[in-house]
């Protein structure tokens, strides 16, 4: 090979050198200058600036065969969008869209806009997938300046929290092909300065072995989805640990949707909770802050829509919708445009008490693709726990079981876990039924169980997000 044949095979762009890496600093401000930036903001501003991002990710997505063939099958031509106004002509795309590309354009479908570009050209991509629980893995891509936003978006909502310089960190976000563990530990130890303990899940680290780890190394931060991090508090029990005097966790970041703050903070020794939203796709949308006032969306870098699960229609402010994402920063690789989560949430009406101009919303409150519908009433198994939260026996764990009978009569089995045996555990169905027929607002089945036996169907010691529906209607 020719020294000159040898350098034209090897003259590709660095992660670094593919974006402008002090521009994206200098555009998602994160610390102090975050409120620099955007305190005081007005709202006009604040629109003029999701515009200018906005047509730019739609130009970029113009460019790509998945979004040619969506938009085109809709009637939509670029002259149809002309501003961030016109953003509802727009179909909607989901997952479903995604494993369809990937399936008609495998192995890793038409979305991602790299199938155009010399292979010489193309930047360095970061590829992961969806954990594939739910059948075929979906397949993850990030360019180099899509992923170090997603990354500085996360370490933005730690620092707004308040997470302390030189703090401590255990992860219990799992590894792996999945994306999660990794862009959590990338946020961190490239966007604050804590000391970084990539534990992931308990299938990666044995639980016991986790909760040593926070002893040795004087974890102070825990982050993860809350059913484990509640699982390694008892952990830490078994092994004579006391959580909040061997082990001194002063602020758990995890998903608590509907959970109930104060007994997952009772397990830990009354650390300060803060909670946050987002999906593999986009990235961290939505952050709790320090004025624990709903979740501050993350307006320059995603524009939500609250939508109608059923007609696609806007909802009107403190109704229950479908958020659906435009990633405002995604002009590189995999532009996400109109994404339907088929995650629930509310927005949050009145003032913002840190004057940004960022609407708020509620917080994750189930899927409308997970929503059973008994006799007229939505029912979202994600928040029966909650509804059970001021029992003091009921220990935290559950799992709804929808059933069919044989006249097509549709009805759900709540099973829970509690710490009485015997009659007086028979003697509280009654009581588990009224909660759940007044919260719900129909009558459901109730068993209870005792503390462990849910495990192997809900899988809360190993998946990141434990099972909390089995539908067995259709079998």
């Amino acid at each position: 090979m020719t020294q000159q044949a040898f350098s034209n095979q090897n003259e590709y762009p660095t992660y670094y050198e593919s974006f402008d890496y002090t521009g994206m600093l200098r555009d998602y401000p994160l610390g102090n200058q975050l409120l620099t930036k955007f305190q005081d903001m007005s709202k006009a501003q604040l629109k003029q600036l999701q515009n200018e991002r906005f047509m730019t990710v739609v130009a970029r997505a113009w460019q790509i065969p998945f979004y040619q063939r969506i938009w085109g099958n809709a009637g939509i031509t670029p002259d149809d969008i002309t501003s961030l106004e016109d953003i509802e002509k727009l179909p909607l795309i989901s997952k479903s869209d995604i494993m369809d590309s990937v399936e008609n354009y495998p192995p890793i479908g038409d979305f991602h806009g790299m199938d155009d570009v010399p292979v010489e050209q193309r930047p360095p991509v970061v590829f992961h997938t969806t954990s594939g629980t739910t059948g075929t893995p979906q397949p993850l891509l990030f360019g180099p300046k899509s992923r170090e936003i997603q990354s500085l978006l996360v370490a933005r909502s730690y620092r707004f929290m308040g997470l302390k310089p030189g703090a401590t960190i255990q992860s219990c976000y799992g590894h792996g092909m999945i994306n999660g563990g990794h862009y959590i530990r990338e946020a961190v130890t490239k966007y604050t300065n804590a000391l970084f303990l990539s534990a992931g899940t308990g299938v990666e680290t044995r639980s016991v072995q986790q909760v040593n780890l926070m002893k040795t190394f004087g974890v102070n931060v825990l982050v993860g989805f809350v059913d484990y991090i509640k699982r390694l508090a008892d952990v830490a029990n078994e092994q004579g640990l006391v959580p909040g005097k061997d082990i001194k966790i002063d602020m758990i970041i995890g998903h608590l949707g509907m959970e109930g703050r104060e007994s997952i903070a009772k397990t830990w020794g009354n650390p300060e909770l803060f909670d946050w939203y987002g999906v593999g796709d986009t990235g961290t949308i939505a952050a709790e802050g320090p004025d624990h006032d709903g979740m501050h969306v993350w307006e320059d870098a995603h524009y939500l829509e609250l939508l109608d699960p059923e007609t696609d229609q806007v909802v009107q402010e403190g109704e229950t919708g479908n958020m659906v994402v435009t990633c405002l920063y995604k002009d590189d690789v995999y532009p996400i445009i109109r994404f339907n989560t088929h995650d629930i949430t509310q927005q949050i009406s009145g003032d913002n008490k840190m004057n940004l101009p960022f609407k708020r919303i509620k917080g994750f409150m189930g899927r409308s693709d997970n929503m059973v519908k008994l006799r007229g009433i939505n029912i979202y198994p994600q928040g029966i726990g909650p509804m059970l939260e001021d029992q003091v026996e009921f220990l935290g764990e559950y799992v709804c079981t929808a059933i069919r009978d044989e006249k097509g009569r549709d009805d759900m089995i709540v099973s829970a876990e509690v710490s009485v045996e015997g009659e007086a555990r028979k003697a509280l169905i009654g009581t588990y039924k009224e909660i759940l027929k007044r919260k719900i607002g129909i009558e459901v089945q109730v068993e209870l169980v005792s503390e462990g036996q849910l495990t192997p169907l809900t899988q809360v010691d190993v998946r990141q997000k434990p099972i909390r529906l089995i539908d067995n209607r259709f079998k």
